[in-house]
């Protein structure tokens, strides 16, 4: 055991340590351990029913054909690379665990699936730098209808005003937990805000992505607010993503741009890019899960609604972003997601999808120049751009027809994942919006 790790907490005064990990479900679920205990539990971590991987989102029970069962145990082996004291929880800490059966890595845990995807990248001698791009609102009370901190427009300084204490003790947070903040602004709906973090691997991104959520959910409650990243909060309101913002690395040199190429992306970005967008449909059964996601992906709402991709055109499920002078792109955006799909799974999924691109040295079709939503049908089909999915079922039959990313998820994994989406989206396809922003607005 890492005495120093642990000698270092208790002299920060942490008591508990909280062992995360985050379901099929997307929920970010955790035991606290006593400090003082935690000798007993190491060499076996800390246990969880198997179960709890085909739980939904809306009740603490096992889903029907998810190949669970209550009878077996799992343990959350504690990651310690991860672990931090909680500045917005004094006494806690938190580490993240992974799941392992009899001292193996168990098929079913996220972060294994995402450690494999990375490896397997690796073995192509890629590397990736991603980061979670959040958008979510503050608000005055969610009790029985949300009611938003201001009223302003996109990037309003008046909206800064309004929310300088609470985003300013977010940050602080953040970054005392080691990571590194970029920028933030006011979004286009009432309350909404959006702070973006830095690059860094694909696994620090997912466990980053982890600790904002609940920095952002425990520092509003310090304020008297709540927080929420409900895809669609407000049906007459702008939604909110979790943009993914990728590289593509080799050798410690970013290998994403080519000043040679038309549109400043080098060969390899092409294929991934590619290999992105032959995958969207299925990969959005991961990326968007939930039926209120697809109320955010509409046209002419800058949400990634259309298969295609384009220079910096927000309005495509993928944006390669200029640099200053326009001639080469350092990063791409992929859009097509939100915070309602578990991020190790997600940013696995999202990498499976590239790297079958590179492989197979897919074609990169056209890009969309100009708003997808704005051509006629006649010129979407001589681009190849596609209106995606436009509800989940849609999405979940188009994943359990994808082999490549079946394969990558490994049969135990996607058999439990696709059970907890096709009960999540029985259980919710006829809901009202309010009957949603009640199931999951406190959930995300």
């Amino acid at each position: 055991m890492n005495e120093e790790i642990i000698q270092s907490l208790e002299s920060s005064g942490v008591e508990f340590i909280r062992v995360l990990w985050c379901d099929n479900a997307n929920i970010i679920r955790g035991k606290a351990v006593y400090a003082k205990s935690f000798q007993q539990w190491y060499g076996t971590g800390v246990g969880i029913s198997e179960a709890q991987m085909g739980v939904p989102v809306m009740y603490d029970a096992l889903v029907e054909g998810s190949g669970l069962s209550p009878a077996g145990e799992v343990h959350l082996m504690p990651d310690w690379a991860s672990c931090t004291s909680l500045p917005y929880a004094q006494g806690h800490a938190r580490v993240m665990g992974d799941m392992m059966k009899k001292g193996e890595p168990w098929p079913l845990c996220p972060r294994g699936f995402l450690r494999k995807i990375v490896a397997a990248a690796e073995n192509e001698d890629l590397e990736i730098k991603c980061s979670f791009e959040n958008e979510f609102y503050l608000l005055k009370e969610l009790v029985d209808s949300p009611v938003p901190l201001d009223y302003t427009p996109f990037a309003a300084t008046y909206a800064m005003d309004f929310s300088k204490n609470v985003i300013e003790d977010i940050t602080r947070a953040l970054i005392a937990q080691g990571i590194t903040v970029e920028q933030y602004y006011p979004e286009s709906g009432p309350g909404q805000a959006e702070i973006t973090m830095h690059y860094t691997t694909p696994m620090q991104a997912a466990d980053n992505q982890i600790a904002f959520r609940e920095t952002v959910h425990a520092t509003a409650l310090h304020h008297g607010m709540r927080a929420s990243f409900m895809p669609k909060l407000f049906g007459d309101k702008a939604g909110s993503g979790c943009h993914i913002h990728m590289s593509l690395w080799q050798k410690g040199q970013n290998i994403t741009a080519d000043g040679e190429d038309p549109h400043g992306i080098s060969k390899a970005t092409r294929s991934f890019i590619a290999g992105l967008l032959e995958h969207l449909p299925a990969l959005m059964a991961i990326t968007v899960p939930v039926p209120n996601s697809y109320k955010r992906l509409k046209p002419h709402c800058w949400s990634g609604a259309f298969r295609c991709w384009g220079p910096d055109n927000r309005e495509a499920a993928v944006r390669t972003i200029s640099d200053p002078v326009g001639k080469r792109v350092w990063s791409f955006e992929f859009k097509t997601i939100d915070a309602a799909s578990n991020p190790y799974i997600a940013m696995a999924a999202v990498i499976a999808a590239g790297l079958d691109g590179v492989k197979r040295n897919i074609a990169l079709a056209s890009p969309a120049l100009s708003d997808p939503g704005s051509l006629s049908v006649k010129e979407m089909m001589d681009l190849g751009i596609e209106r995606l999915p436009e509800h989940p079922d849609v999405s979940i039959g188009h994943l359990e027809k994808d082999e490549v990313l079946l394969n990558a998820m490994g049969e135990r994994l996607a058999k439990a994942f696709i059970a907890v989406r096709k009960a999540e989206c029985a259980a919710m396809k006829n809901f009202k919006h309010v009957e949603e922003v009640e199931m999951l607005a406190d959930k995300y």
